[in-house]
């Protein structure tokens, strides 16, 4: 009883500092949506997109990009796709958009497939900025514009959106938006956006580039086996010529669905112990860390119900509203019902499970297994 006490304490005044906090990391402050009325010349942008067994949806992305503005380039990077993913590409051009299908090499040691795809497109990029997509990204009209106004506008070299996960089943309701929300508590986009600072988040999904910074780095080769491909880049961009900038959008949509526990659970287990750096100690820190912000609140108030422990009822109950509080502003961008705000420790509990899974994975001599690409723990 006093340890869920203490333990429910110490989440209390952790989500309290959470709240608190000058850079506000659950917040969605940082945004930017579509807009009609900016400048639809694209002639300067080369949207960039490697695709590996995508030909389900990748026809959508293209289509999307229809809609960005005059000019856009367009280069697809076919990486051994097993499927039609070169064909469905190829009948989503219209006379309206120029696009190049390029037939991706074989693998080389050392690199990460979407890296290597991603060196290969560049390869063939000749204009001032590309746009890094991914295959199962759809853009509303008018994003590409807007990206590149607040890429002009800060002088940034790196602007990302965040893409709005499917939130239509059970698991992804239960899930997407706490994917995003410890992504926002682990990389607080204020501190990212902060030239001065040292954090540096990009989303890989939706990203715009200086074509000329990423190629003063080496290309993708800088960072060429890399699993956490958009953060390390943008950290490598920040380091180079700061500033970047990430947020928040309802404009790039996921077109990936994760209709089950075991599809998401695929998608974090992948690269969830690379994010601890593969490190045991890294991983019980933040085990117990989880344990005790997010898990000690709910039982410490169904035991103190169930003793009738007014004091830990209380506390953990408060504990439990402050966590709440701080998902809160997540579930209303997902336009969820703001019950859903209480779900978060059962979120927690799954993630946690995830990244142990990941970590067990590791062991065993796999750093990370997509689609049908094992990368090896002692690869890259």
């Amino acid at each position: 009883m006093t340890l869920l006490f203490v333990g429910s304490a110490l989440a209390l005044a952790a989500w309290l500092c959470v709240l608190v906090l000058p850079y506000q990391p659950h917040r969605v402050r940082e945004r930017l949506e579509a807009d009609a009325d900016r400048s639809d010349d694209l002639g300067g942008v080369t949207a960039i997109i490697p695709a590996r067994d995508e030909a389900e949806l990748i026809g959508r992305t293209i289509a999307a990009l229809l809609s960005q503005g005059r000019g856009l380039a367009v280069v697809v990077v076919d990486d051994q796709s097993s499927d039609d993913t070169r064909g469905a590409a190829a009948r989503a051009a219209t006379p309206n958009i120029s696009l190049r299908v390029v037939d991706g090499r074989p693998l080389p040691d050392g690199w990460a497939g979407k890296l290597w795809a991603l060196e290969q497109g560049l390869a063939v990029a000749d204009r001032a900025y590309v746009l890094l997509l991914d295959a199962d990204i759809e853009l509303a009209p008018r994003t590409v514009p807007a990206l590149l106004e607040k890429l002009r506008e800060r002088d940034a070299t790196l602007v990302s959106l965040m893409a709005e996960l499917n939130s239509e089943t059970f698991w992804e309701r239960l899930l997407s938006p706490a994917f995003v929300f410890f992504f926002k508590l682990l990389y607080p986009f204020a501190r990212s956006n902060d030239a001065t600072k040292a954090t540096a988040a990009a989303a890989g999904g939706c990203m715009l580039v200086r074509a000329d910074a990423l190629r003063e780095l080496g290309g993708f080769a800088a960072i060429r086996g890399a699993l956490i491909d958009d953060c390390t880049l943008a950290a490598a961009l920040k380091r180079h010529r700061p500033p970047i900038w990430i947020g928040m959008t309802h404009s790039v949509r996921s077109l990936r669905a994760y209709a089950t526990l075991g599809d998401f659970w695929s998608m974090v287990a992948r690269s969830a112990f690379t994010q601890l750096r593969y490190s045991a100690w890294w991983l019980l820190l933040a085990t117990a860390l989880m344990v005790v912000t997010l898990l000690m609140p709910i039982v410490g108030v169904v035991v103190g119900v169930a003793t009738v422990d007014l004091r830990l009822t209380l506390t953990a109950g408060a504990a439990w509203l402050a966590l709440a509080a701080a998902y809160w502003p997540v579930v209303t961008f997902y336009r969820l019902p703001v019950a859903a705000a209480a779900t978060l420790p059962l979120a927690a509990a799954l993630f946690l499970a995830m990244t142990w899974s990941s970590a067990i994975g590791y062991w065993r001599g796999t750093r990370a297994r997509w689609k049908a690409r094992d990368y090896g723990r002692l690869s890259g």
